[in-house]
């Protein structure tokens, strides 16, 4: 339905992403649960099929830095928490998040949406 033909590997690492509730995922950890579940699946191949994925709109990239994103499961509206420490996503609510205004978007051009990501940490003793 999302116009991705259904190789094995599609579908396993699908299995792996959905069969389950909501989450954030990255490259990495994928390829990790992947060879848990004896999926043999090159991490090359789990970064394009995660864009693959990003691109028929089943997930949700959100990037933390340069190097780093996370894969969300869940597409709606909302923004996250960033538990550095722990390098780990928590969903916040899109209605928790307010803007007084949005600047307008360039000539010609419109927001499509915005993504909070709000950076955390333990708190110090």
């Amino acid at each position: 339905m999302a116009g991705l033909r259904p190789t094995r590997q599609r579908v396993a690492l699908a299995e792996l992403l959905f069969g389950g509730p909501h989450r954030h995922v990255s490259a990495e950890q994928l390829h990790g649960e992947a060879d848990t579940a004896n999926v043999n699946v090159s991490l090359a191949t789990i970064y394009n099929t995660l864009h693959q994925f990003h691109e028929a709109g089943l997930l949700r990239e959100v990037a933390i830095d340069a190097s780093r994103s996370y894969f969300d499961t869940d597409t709606s509206d909302h923004h996250h928490f960033y538990v550095e420490d722990e390098q780990r996503m928590i969903d916040i609510p899109a209605e928790s998040v307010e803007f007084k205004a949005l600047p307008k978007a360039p000539e010609g051009m419109e927001v499509s949406h915005v993504d909070v990501v709000i950076r955390v940490r333990r708190a110090s003793a």
